[in-house]
């Protein structure tokens, strides 16, 4: 047999789908198509396509062939073929005809059978903050954690963390954007990313957000309408969250899904035309913020995006108030927002039903 279908096969592929399927459909983990999963042995691995969503782990086919021994290879190497996933994409009868993450080299290099990547909204709350490491070492001493700095997702992350992971790191806190766990089978590496999830869990979360109803009716006919969560209309009506909300953008998935930050209106000026203001030489921006009115959202606002405004209410009620955080730069927005693997993943989530 094919090695790539024998490992496919396994029994541990398909409690790692079980487990994928699992984390995929818990938003404080995974929003849309975000994250991703890997099982390798023997140079072989596969990992989640791009663009997919690990909710479907279990009754999709999301998972594609690759060889991650020579990716390896040609990253420690400095080959710059690294950076291009397909060049290591193994042709397997019945594979699905899928990129492969962009993640796929920062898997490939961590020793460990299986990697569980998500963007675990506690785990981000940290992550964002300008002492984010001395709170890792603190809060996760004795699992083998290390924080990695801010990186471009995929050939940067991975030759930032071959400058700080060692071979006894099991855990990684990717600054700015999420978490990583590694283990020898699917299910330690979860219990290792759900132990990393509860200590940085700050406790019970009471912030919460309803829009004023003239506001509201406000919005008829203008294309906007209320964002449909508790957490992120908390914006409009905290001071301290909304310091923290109005700026740069904070992770990535947000850039590629809701475009760079988000647009705090003035008093009394209209939704589209904050909206419109805002996004005068970006890229269009879709979270409008309304102090003391509350939070808007495109109606044509597709299931992904509204994995993202959710998650951008549950980040920021998690971050301790007065925090100093850490933004990306123009430039590192930029670089998201006009890279050619992030239209990828924006192209395959653009439906309205594009979701489980």
């Amino acid at each position: 047999m094919n090695p790539f279908l024998e490992l496919r096969n396994d029994a541990e592929f398909g409690r790692l789908r079980t487990i994928s399927a699992e984390l995929g459909k818990d938003p404080l983990q995974v929003q849309g198509p975000g994250g991703n999963t890997s099982l390798k042995r023997d140079g072989r691995m596969w990992i989640k396509a791009s663009g997919t969503w690990l909710a479907e782990a279990e009754t999709r086919d999301i998972m594609v062939p690759v060889y991650s021994d020579r990716f390896v290879e040609a990253l420690k190497s400095g080959d710059e073929r690294a950076g291009e996933t397909a060049r290591f994409f193994a042709e397997v009868d019945d594979a699905p005809e899928l990129h492969s993450s962009i993640e796929t080299s920062v898997h490939a290099l961590l020793d460990s059978p299986v990697v569980l990547h998500t963007h675990c909204v506690a785990t981000i709350a940290i992550a964002i903050r300008s002492d984010a490491e001395e709170i890792i070492r603190d809060k996760l001493a004795g699992l083998d954690a290390v924080f990695i700095p801010y990186a471009k997702p995929g050939l940067d992350l991975a030759r930032a963390i071959l400058a700080r992971a060692t071979g006894s790191t099991k855990i990684l806190i990717l600054g700015n954007h999420g978490l990583v766990a590694t283990g020898e089978s699917a299910h330690e590496a979860r219990q290792r990313l759900l132990e990393v999830s509860r200590r940085l869990e700050p406790g019970p979360v009471d912030y919460a957000g309803e829009p004023r109803l003239a506001w509201v009716r406000s919005l008829e006919g203008t294309g906007w309408k209320p964002a449909p969560f508790e957490t992120t209309q908390a914006i409009a009506f905290d001071d301290g969250l909304l310091e923290v909300a109005d700026g740069n953008s904070l992770y990535p998935d947000h850039v590629v899904f809701l475009g760079p930050g988000c647009v705090v209106a003035t008093e009394g000026e209209p939704v589209a035309e904050a909206a419109q203001r805002g996004s005068a030489g970006r890229s269009d921006r879709k979270l409008v913020i309304c102090p003391g009115e509350g939070v808007a959202i495109p109606e044509g606002a597709n299931a992904a995006t509204l994995t993202l405004v959710r998650a951008f209410g549950d980040v920021l009620v998690r971050v301790a108030p007065g925090s100093d955080v850490r933004r990306l730069s123009d430039q590192q927005e930029d670089e998201l927002i006009n890279w050619d693997a992030e239209k990828l993943r924006q192209a395959l989530n653009t439906s309205e039903d594009a979701t489980p």
